[in-house]
């Protein structure tokens, strides 16, 4: 590896480190958006929630996402991986459910119980933007220890 192609895949680093900084700690919806590509992508494979385009992505932080962040949140990384083209973050999330959150749970009342889940985001560049966000989290852990479960499924007619 060419000393260039390093330093670029630290600019990256520094780069979704930054996005995730605007979001998670200072919760500044505009620094959060000067790190994205001109046609960003977001998906929370579990919820299907996110949005794809400028418009729908800051709809969906500015309204399901910033403002339904748990107050306890943390991050803790395990592992990160990067290339010229993408980051792979392991990453575990610990919070407490204080509040609904619609871009995780869509229509699931606060529990109040605390939860620590492993999640996974995929992130894709254009240069030096933030292009799309796959984000995946292991959803039946996260609902076991939320005490959520799923409506018990009807036998077939017979």
């Amino acid at each position: 590896m060419t000393p260039s192609i390093a330093q670029f895949m630290r600019d990256l680093e520094q780069v979704w480190d930054a996005h995730q900084h605007a979001l998670i700690q200072r919760r500044d919806l505009r620094a959060a958006l000067a790190q994205l590509a001109a046609e960003p992508a977001i998906t929370h494979i579990p919820a299907l929630t996110g949005g794809t385009g400028r418009q729908a992505v800051e709809r969906f932080y500015a309204d399901q996402f910033l403002p339904h962040l748990p107050a306890d949140l943390t991050l803790r990384r395990i592992s990160r991986t990067v290339d010229r083209w993408r980051l792979v973050d392991e990453t575990m999330v610990s919070f407490t459910h204080d509040r609904e959150l619609p871009w995780l749970l869509p229509g699931v009342e606060p529990t109040f119980r605390r939860a620590e889940v492993l999640a996974i985001a995929v992130v894709g560049f254009d240069r030096t933007r933030i292009r799309s966000q796959r984000v995946l989290w292991d959803h039946a852990t996260l609902a076991v220890q939320l005490g959520i479960t799923a409506p018990a499924a009807t036998a077939p007619a017979r």
